[in-house]
């Protein structure tokens, strides 16, 4: 295992492959982690909007009954 500018250790085949796939993109090694990085973390964020959004629609109809039961409750008290 190769020990890279990071700290991190990694097999040299896949420190071999991410700095042939850096200079092909015209990238330090350091800016195409970065990137990968990135790219994880929109992926990440883009899944988890999407299971949030299949939630609420999913549960919508709950809601809709939680929200009427509050409004009539209150207008009962106020009467």
């Amino acid at each position: 295992m190769a020990k890279t500018q990071l700290g991190a250790r990694v097999d040299e085949d896949v420190a071999e492959l991410a700095k042939k796939r850096a200079a092909d993109l015209g990238l330090s090694i350091g800016d195409y982690l970065a990137r990968l990085v990135q790219d994880d973390a929109s992926g990440l964020r883009a899944r988890a909007v999407e299971a949030a959004a299949r939630f609420l629609a999913e549960h919508q109809a709950v809601f809709d009954n939680a929200e009427g039961t509050q409004q009539t409750a209150r207008g009962a008290r106020a009467a």
